[in-house]
């Protein structure tokens, strides 16, 4: 049975749980409390920490340029912090609809579109010329084109404007995360593998960085390097291809020439700084708030153990089997004080099918551990909704992937896990019933605790960043090391 024990609370892993993604409506109304209300009861009485929300660009300064709206996002917390749940924050610079699961349709602001109306070359554009009005491409990070004011200040005046306007609810501690959305699906990438333009997995993608804006910066950055005569690249496929199919990703193919390694240093480059310069905007914002900054990499599986790793290339992770992708990105984050999330720890390469050469297991095997590595806390997401045993269990196992210790802190520990998503479905007696059992589990079977710091949760007052860090100290961290060792299967399944 449930109890508090010192030393297996040090195991304890808080779960959250992410809200409907249209909690709050496209016209910024939070149109049921009274149901969310009854669902959060269930939670708490489960056990549950937390929730995540999407607190969307689109609701809140859809009026005009700084004119904000936080009034049905202010009902929201309240309610969350009157059911004595913590708070997950997502700063969602992201248009929902277009991507897996997206049940609701909320574009960015109209008066962004409608600068894209003039100059389309805002928005991520692929080699035919297909836009993505998903997010505005990074090559409009620092030009001054949304009524004087540039992508990134965009984002940090959005930023600044809910620390004032939440400040209760950070002063409260009722807010403990920010995650920071750097891309599509509020994650740091590329959106190189849209549904709503027709991929389908296991597509390979494709690279988005064919805007005028990315297209001259990549001719000066070839410039500076002595090859004007470069262009972006024009024989890497399209979004359904395999890998084999493309003169960039074939064996042998321009992908591992000097010209190929050139392009992908550089696109992944310039995602990196991308977040880089944004969470440096959060951590200004939300300095001296007890909250924990956060980034969200995507778990692109697929392809994983094809050695050209193209899926990951297109989506800006300039992974392969003698390069890590993923530890720079967590070297980054780490001068910001921020922690990692990531994707998809709930899925198994057994359950994937063989022609996608798909490998969750080791991909977030060699994320987290590079987070783990460079010193932060890495938390995490199951990318799917999934109601079995099978899927908590590998969700336990990857939260602490060598076990409890029964003596004191397990030697690797997730810092939170938040499940996706609540739905009635979730609610279901018997669906409902084995969710309990797996937040007892990732609890290392303790009651639920109120106090963070019993489990060395304990959030200080955020710390200004430290200095940018060089690009070469960056490409230190893609030198590949073994991933710390996994267990076979969890030592707390929700079936043992």
């Amino acid at each position: 049975m449930a109890s508090l024990d010192k030393n297996m609370l040090l195991n304890y892993v808080p779960v959250y749980v992410m809200l409907p993604l249209g909690v709050v409506s496209v016209n910024n109304v939070f149109e049921d409390p009274e149901g969310l209300k009854e669902q959060l009861v269930q939670l708490r009485e489960a056990g549950v920490d937390g929730v995540m929300v999407d607190v969307w660009w689109g609701i809140i300064e859809q009026k005009g340029p700084k004119q904000y709206d936080w009034s049905a996002y202010k009902s929201l917390f309240q309610l969350v912090q009157e059911c004595g749940l913590k708070l997950q924050a997502i700063m969602s610079f992201h248009q929902c609809g277009g991507n897996v699961g997206d049940v609701v349709n909320i574009p960015i602001p109209q008066w962004v579109l409608d600068i894209g109306e003039s100059d389309p070359d805002i928005f991520y554009t692929n080699r035919s010329g297909t836009r993505d009005k998903e997010y505005l491409t990074i090559g409009v990070d620092n030009k001054p084109i949304f009524h004087g004011r540039t992508a990134i200040e965009v984002y940090s005046d959005y930023m600044k404007s809910f620390r004032e306007n939440m400040s209760d609810f950070l002063k409260s501690e009722v807010i403990i995360d920010i995650e920071v959305g750097l891309g599509p699906a509020g994650e740091l990438r590329y959106p190189s593998y849209p549904q709503n333009q027709g991929w389908v997995f296991p597509g390979i993608g494709e690279f988005q960085c064919y805007d005028k804006y990315l297209k001259a910066e990549f001719k000066a950055a070839a410039a500076r390097a002595g090859h004007s005569e470069w262009e972006l690249p024009d024989d890497a496929g399209t979004y359904n291809d395999v890998p084999e199919s493309t003169e960039f990703f074939k064996t042998n193919g321009t992908y591992l020439t000097e010209k190929g390694k050139f392009f992908l240093t550089w696109y992944s480059n310039q995602l990196l700084n991308h977040g880089d310069e944004i969470l440096d905007e959060a951590n200004k914002a939300f300095l001296g708030c007890k909250v924990n900054l956060a980034i969200k990499v995507s778990g692109i599986h697929w392809w994983y153990k094809a050695q050209n790793h193209a899926a990951e290339l297109t989506a800006g992770y300039y992974n392969l089997d003698d390069r890590d992708g993923y530890r720079p990105i967590a070297k980054m984050v780490s001068r910001h004080h921020a922690s990692l999330n990531f994707t998809c720890l709930e899925m198994r390469d057994s359950e994937q099918s063989s022609d996608a050469q798909s490998g969750p297991q080791e991909l977030y095997a060699q994320v987290l551990s590079g987070g783990w590595r460079e010193n932060i806390e890495v938390a995490g997401e199951n990318a799917l909704s999934r109601y079995d045993a099978t899927a908590y269990n590998q969700i336990i196992l990857n939260a602490r992937p060598q076990g409890v210790n029964k003596d004191g802190p397990p030697k690797h520990r997730m810092y939170g896990v938040t499940y996706l998503r609540l739905s009635d479905e979730l609610l279901q007696q018997s669906n409902f019933d084995i969710f309990k059992k797996f937040v007892v589990k990732m609890h290392a079977d303790q009651d639920y605790c109120e106090d963070p710091q019993e489990y060395n949760h304990g959030i200080p007052p955020l710390k200004r960043s430290e200095p940018k860090i060089p690009v070469d100290v960056l490409n230190e961290a893609t030198k590949p090391i073994p991933p710390f060792p996994w267990d076979s299967e969890t030592d707390m399944k929700v079936d043992g």
